[in-house]
């Protein structure tokens, strides 16, 4: 099993070898609870803009959050063929219904990790959001591809897929249970969670949904995966809400470990983790901030707008 997990992020690091980096991007955030004159929510959706490419990170929780914050802040949602879940919850998948009918010429291709549409059995049923609307959505055309180890979704962009879980994090509630593949009850540790990832003449830039598998096991897949690289702008949910300081501290010397300079937190994060890793990484307000709708990151820093 070692020989073909080596095998596989070695023929993984060749094909990611054979591609250029991004040049230029841009990273807007969509949707997350803390917002000055657009609509805050516990959700999380990011435009991700890339040597003129685009892709739309997750979907926000409400209907419409989305669609109205990225009028507001001008930015068009019209031709953008793919869209990317970080995994099943809703406050990442409830936008995209809404989003579809409104652009109807966009999101034709959601890329999903493996497990997204397991059955997750609680008092209301066995059906969860993106999976009870799993039909639905196809009908409006949108085509499912399901990904389980790194992939290019498209030119220099790539997903995780599912991230091996090295350490402890268990950064999930702890609380819900899931169908596996094989049919058995089991704590659901949302299995399909992934991250995307491309990397730039300065380094990696990483963006997370709710890092339920984990920020240090992201950081370190992406590790495997891409040897000899800094990981140094990360933007996203970390869920590293209510975190004890000891914990928050690791997680921080992970990071500098891994060469990250500028950390975005949103939506889970949490505010006070956010300021505690600050404080830990010795980075300044300019470096590591809690991100707020608008907030947006490019190859020369970060642009918080009003809520900095």
């Amino acid at each position: 099993m070692k020989n073909l997990t080596f095998f596989f992020l070695f023929g993984t690091l060749i094909c990611f070898s054979q591609h250029s980096k991004i040049e230029d991007f841009k990273i807007t955030i969509l949707s997350t609870m803390l917002s000055d004159t657009h609509i805050g929510e516990w959700g999380f959706s990011a435009i991700i803009e890339a040597d003129g490419q685009r892709v739309l990170f997750d979907t926000g929780s409400r209907e419409k959050t989305v669609l109205q914050n990225a009028s507001e802040l001008n930015i068009s949602l019209d031709s953008i063929e793919n869209v990317f879940l970080s995994h099943n919850h809703k406050d990442h998948t409830g936008g995209l219904i809404t989003l579809k009918k409104n652009f109807p010429n966009s999101f034709s291709k959601a890329h999903t990790g493996k497990g997204i549409f397991y059955s997750r059995p609680n008092s209301s049923g066995i059906s969860h959001y993106i999976l009870k609307n799993k039909y639905l959505l196809e009908s409006l055309g949108v085509r499912f591809i399901t990904h389980i180890n790194p992939s290019q979704i498209i030119k220099g962009l790539w997903t995780t897929g599912q991230i091996p879980r090295k350490y402890d994090e268990k950064n999930w509630s702890e609380l819900g249970n899931i169908v596996d593949s094989n049919g058995k009850l089991v704590e659901d540790t949302i299995p399909e969670d992934q991250s995307l990832f491309f990397d730039t003449e300065n380094g990696i830039v990483l963006v997370s949904g709710c890092g339920h598998a984990g920020l240090i096991n992201t950081l370190t897949y992406i590790k495997d995966i891409i040897p000899n690289r800094p990981i140094y702008k990360i933007i996203g949910g970390f869920h590293l809400l209510n975190l004890r300081q000891d914990k928050l501290k690791w997680t921080a010397q992970k990071m500098k470990e891994f060469g990250v300079q500028y950390f975005v937190g949103a939506h889970c994060t949490g505010l006070n983790s956010t300021y505690s890793i600050r404080k830990f990484m010795n980075l300044s307000s300019k470096k590591a901030l809690v991100g707020s709708v608008g907030t947006y990151i490019t190859k020369e820093g970060i642009f918080p707008g009003y809520m900095q």
